[in-house]
């Protein structure tokens, strides 16, 4: 009997056992539950933002000189239309069309014969004068002495001076036929009145030549020196009249696209009145042109230095932002952060700006990358040489 108490109270041991560990499992469960829901959610782990890559270049001190373009037209500083002075055969050419020549240098020549005949004609005419008047001086001598002696009137002398006065006005008229005949002679042989270039030739030897032709028998032009002729408009003229009366003014002529320089020269005139139609001024200028690089009829690019600026900063106009504000720069502070600095600033042409306020030399500016960029901006910056030696070579 007692065994049999004992193993019918061995199931409730066990059924109690398993009701406490499942009492004890619950409040656990329960436990993790409230704690999963009541606790403090994790704070999030603050990243460093990453660097805003930049291309920099660095505010320069320097000399900048001030220019004023324009666009010119180059002209030749003589020319001249060769045309004939007297009518006749044309013998023959002596140049070659675009030849150099000197001044003095046989051009043409027209057939002389016609001329030299005339010539020969005056000589004769005097010669023919000249011994009339001999003869009459002695009949003068001759009515002069009988005079004296009463053997003529005095109106018979006074008759005479006058055939010998007039005689010697008929050498004088013989003497100015010769000059002209030896003239006319002359312009059979067409000269080079000045040093150029000839151009194309409009008449061959052997056509009657004449000095009304329309045509000339060629065109000389002098290309050496040339000329450049430009305008400006008028606002800029009192700054090229002061740099006039500092010195010569230094003139650059580049090409029609402004990046070939072809020749230096200097500031000739500004013209005596202004153009009241389109309120600009016309210029001249003077080039050697030894080089014959530029052409009459040439368009050409002017710049003119009117002044230089010294010791300014500079940086390069890519680094110039506008703003609701005015001008700016990126500037990269000490500690690679971005600043948005307020600047004064000029333009004398597309490839410098001066800076007259707001940034000194040595700093660093922004040139690509500055939309990214905000005040604060931490920034990864990488200089502008390096960045044009990379793409070279690509």
């Amino acid at each position: 009997m007692k065994l049999i108490e004992n193993r019918s109270l061995a199931p409730r041991k066990s059924s109690r056992r398993i009701v406490v560990l499942l009492g004890i499992a619950t409040v656990l469960a329960a436990g993790a539950a409230t704690y999963w829901y009541t606790r403090p959610a994790p704070r999030p782990v603050a990243r460093a933002a990453p660097a805003v890559p930049v291309v920099v270049a660095t505010a320069e001190s320097r000399d900048v000189p001030i220019y004023l373009d324009a666009l010119g037209t180059v002209s030749a500083s003589n020319t001249v239309s060769i045309h004939s002075q007297v009518t006749g055969t044309l013998q023959s050419v002596k140049f070659t069309e675009g030849q150099e020549v000197r001044r003095g240098d046989t051009l043409a020549i027209i057939d002389p014969r016609p001329l030299q005949a005339e010539l020969t004609q005056a000589v004769a005419k005097k010669a023919q004068d000249q011994a009339q008047l001999v003869a009459a001086q002695k009949d003068l001598e001759r009515f002069t002495s009988l005079a004296k002696r009463d053997y003529a009137t005095q109106q018979s002398v006074d008759q005479q001076q006058a055939k010998v006065d007039q005689l010697k006005a008929t050498i004088d008229a013989d003497e100015g036929a010769i000059e002209n005949a030896q003239t006319q002679l002359s312009y059979a042989t067409i000269t080079a009145p000045f040093d150029g270039t000839v151009g194309f030739r409009q008449l061959d030897a052997g056509n009657i030549i004449h000095p009304t032709d329309a045509q000339p028998l060629t065109v000389l032009t002098e290309i050496k020196p040339a000329m450049v002729t430009f305008t400006l408009p008028q606002k800029n003229l009192g700054d090229v009249r002061e740099a006039m009366l500092r010195g010569a003014v230094t003139v650059l002529a580049y090409d029609q696209d402004g990046t070939k320089e072809l020749a230096g020269g200097e500031l000739l005139l500004i013209d005596n009145q202004i153009d009241q139609m389109t309120s600009t001024i016309r210029l001249k200028a003077r080039f050697a042109n030894d080089d014959r690089r530029l052409w009459p009829g040439e368009f050409v690019r002017i710049r003119a230095q009117i002044d230089a600026r010294q010791n300014v900063v500079t940086i390069p106009p890519p680094a110039l932002q506008r703003g609701p504000n005015g001008l700016y720069a990126w500037v990269i502070k000490p500690d690679n952060t971005a600043e948005q600095r307020g600047v004064d600033a000029m333009t004398p042409d597309s490839n410098t700006v001066i800076i007259t306020k707001g940034l000194a030399a040595g700093e660093k500016v922004v040139v690509n990358g500055a939309y990214r960029l905000q005040a604060g901006t931490r920034v990864d910056a990488k200089p502008e040489s390096t960045r044009q030696a990379a793409a070279g070579d690509q």
